[in-house]
Formats: C-alpha cells, structure tokens, sequence
C-alpha cells in the first residue's frame, strides 16, 4: 500500500520535517551530478558498513567521531529516486503530525536518535557486512512507531496495487501493524544470509527505528497529548 494522505491535521506548520524532506532532496540531487564511481566513494565514505564496526567485538574503545558521522550522514544519502521518493513520501505523510506534537526542536532530536538508534540495530543484525547502506528508512521507521501511538484513531488514504490500482481508506494502525510485519518478516528471513545474496535492503534498519519510535514517543511527548 502506497500512503497519499492521513486524516490527522497539523495545527503547526512542519518547518523540521519539511527541512530534512528538503535536505535529502538536496543531498540526492548532489549525488546524480556524480560520476559513479565519485558516488561509491561517497557511499563507502558515509555510508554505514557493518564491518567497520566489528573491531568493537575486540575492544572496548568508544566510537571515534569518523565512525560516528555515517550514523547519521548515510541517512541522508539515497541510492536512486525511487528509493528516495518513497522515504520522503512516507515523512511527508506522517511526520508533520509526529512533529507538531512534538514540537520542532524535540521532533529534530527525536529524528535523529532515531536514525542512530536504527542504524546501530542493522550493524549488530549484520556484522559482516561490507556493503553501504544509506536511506531515511530508519528514521523515517521511527516516525511511523511514534505515529501508531500517537494517532491511534487515524485512517490512510493509501493507493492499493492488486494487478490494478485502486484507492482505500484504512485505519493506520492496521496500515503501520501490516507494514512493520513484513519488515519483521523479512528481516527474519535475512538472518544469517549473506547481503549479497539476501539483498541490500536493511530490514532491521526499519525493525528497529520503528521499535525505538514507539519508545521515544514517551520520551518527547507527555501520554496525555496523545489521541
């Protein structure tokens, strides 16, 4: 199910989410001007590679800032446009409610813990890894874990694709329950495969940004704000 629309309206206008919307277009319009192999060398530069981090199995040295800056750089690099406008057409659906709730400030922190917190749960599903993995999914998973909560009552309008299109209104915690369900599903499948061959899609990437969401939700939003 694609989302066009939510039921749910801002009562502020979503400067935040629609700066990180303007940020990732930015950044990918940057990478088409590329050569491909000047946008390897990006991906592989701020890119999150698992592999990097497994010398952390060894030693208990802290995360230089070098290793750190990928934890939040790769999520604002994307590996084509159609990965690119499905991200920023799931935030622009549920992020500027998750942040009028939140406020601007606590939305942009929220965001970001989010995207840290996602990256880290694909590195420990994918020790080995040397493949770069870059995308808002994580992120943008965390804004979706904190929208199930906070808009419980919410319906999507969501473009269908069953060999042909057609609209519907669902509720959106039947749309987020079926999406994070197959991101499980997936990530569970992916277990133990090796990327190259399960496919460069990083499942618990979203697993766990929608996880951390709903639990950043209480942190940045008091329960009796929510509907």
């Amino acid at each position: 199910m694609i989302p066009l629309r939510d039921s749910s309206r801002s009562r502020t206008f979503p400067a935040m989410n629609l700066a990180f919307i303007i940020t990732n277009v930015v950044v990918f319009l940057y990478e088409i001007m590329l050569s491909p192999r000047q946008l390897n060398s990006l991906f592989n530069v701020f890119g999150i590679v698992p592999a990097r981090y497994r010398f952390l199995e060894r030693t208990y040295s802290l995360i230089g800032p070098f290793m750190f800056v990928p934890l939040v750089a790769g999520a604002f690099l994307h590996a084509g446009w159609l990965h690119l406008a499905g991200n920023m057409l799931y935030l622009w659906v549920f992020g500027d409610n998750v942040e009028d709730r939140m406020g601007h400030g606590g939305y942009a922190v929220f965001y970001l813990a989010a995207t840290l917190i996602s990256n880290i749960v694909h590195i420990v599903a994918n020790p080995t890894s040397a493949i770069p993995t870059v995308g808002a999914s994580g992120a943008v998973a965390g804004v979706l874990g904190a929208y199930l909560l906070m808009f419980p009552g919410a319906k999507v309008l969501a473009l269908v694709p069953l060999g042909f299109l057609f609209l519907t209104e669902v509720p959106a915690v039947l749309f987020l329950f079926l999406w994070f369900i197959l991101q499980l599903l997936n990530g569970i499948a992916a277990l133990g495969v090796p990327a190259h061959v399960a496919g460069q899609v990083a499942y618990w990437a979203h697993i766990g940004g929608f996880v951390s969401g709903m639990f950043l939700s209480r942190v940045f939003v008091p329960r009796r704000r929510y509907n």
